[in-house]
């Protein structure tokens, strides 16, 4: 077989589009009528798209996608099945060509010293932290006897891990599984987000069910954010999570990145926090 017709081979059919834009319309919510008014394509041509009698231009494809918020790494997968070649470039996180991103999320981690920052990929997998994360999580347990690379999902539900240092585990739980389900990028979950939350479920205490709207506690009501506690010699320090992502991204990698810093959530969690640090071997005071 020639290369030329080895590539057409390779092909999906024609009508493998039309079923992935259904996906992502039902997935959406979006009916032909809809979709064909936000992205300017008329519904017939919709219609013929779906049912295989039409191939839509590349732009008008990924109007489409835009329209229909599809993430870039599914955007690929659509231009693949028009028989387009992708334009969204799959590197990994740390590639030459995300050196730009690496460097801002380094010194984004750095600015936020003395309290604890991580960068993690979709499944939780954390990929860069500044040196208050470990030093933090090590006031805990041993991360050093944890193999890599960690999870942080894992990491809070595991009764060897931070689980029993969580205070308010039903609530922290919740709140936790429902993150899963919102900050999944394009609100999507696909398998192996199913597996990650099928593998939390098995620990103890853990709902079988998709968690609803989680409820807080009395004390943390008054805050306007859910905060997780850490209790320690006897205390409960508070936190509550910022997370960013990269803006208007073009790489899959870039799009999938979630930035996560972690606040006290009130004055005494901070001050006992740098007293905490201080603590710790080799620290010294305002290091």
């Amino acid at each position: 077989m020639t290369p030329a017709n080895a590539n057409r081979a390779a092909k999906p059919p024609p009508n493998d589009l039309g079923l992935l834009l259904r996906h992502w319309r039902d997935l959406r919510g979006v009916s032909q009528l809809d979709l064909s008014f936000n992205a300017g394509v008329s519904q017939r041509h919709i219609s013929f798209i779906e049912s295989g009698r039409s191939v839509p231009s590349r732009q008008m494809l990924l109007d489409i996608a835009q329209t229909l918020d599809v993430p870039l790494r599914d955007r690929n997968a659509l231009l693949l099945a028009a028989g387009y070649a992708p334009i969204y470039a799959d590197t990994a996180w740390n590639a030459l060509e995300m050196q730009s991103v690496t460097k801002a999320l380094e010194r984004m981690l750095r600015q936020h010293e003395p309290f604890p920052a991580l960068v993690m990929d979709r499944y939780w997998n954390v990929l860069m932290t500044n040196d208050a994360a470990p030093h933090f999580f090590n006031c805990f347990i041993d991360l050093a006897a944890r193999k890599g690379p960690r999870n942080m999902l894992h990491l809070v539900f595991d009764p060897n891990g931070l689980r029993p240092f969580i205070a308010d585990w039903q609530s922290v739980s919740e709140s936790l599984i429902q993150r899963v389900y919102r900050e999944s990028v394009g609100r999507v979950i696909d398998e192996p987000t199913r597996d990650l939350l099928a593998a939390l479920r098995v620990y103890p205490e853990v709902s079988t069910e998709r968690s609803g709207i989680a409820t807080p506690d009395a004390d943390s009501a008054a805050m306007p954010v859910i905060p997780i506690g850490f209790v320690k010699d006897g205390h409960v320090l508070n936190y509550f999570s910022m997370v960013a992502s990269v803006g208007t991204p073009l790489n899959v990698a870039a799009q999938e990145l979630r930035i996560e810093c972690m606040f006290p959530a009130d004055d005494e969690t901070e001050a006992r926090h740098l007293e905490m640090l201080d603590a710790l071997p080799g620290k010294g005071k305002g290091e």
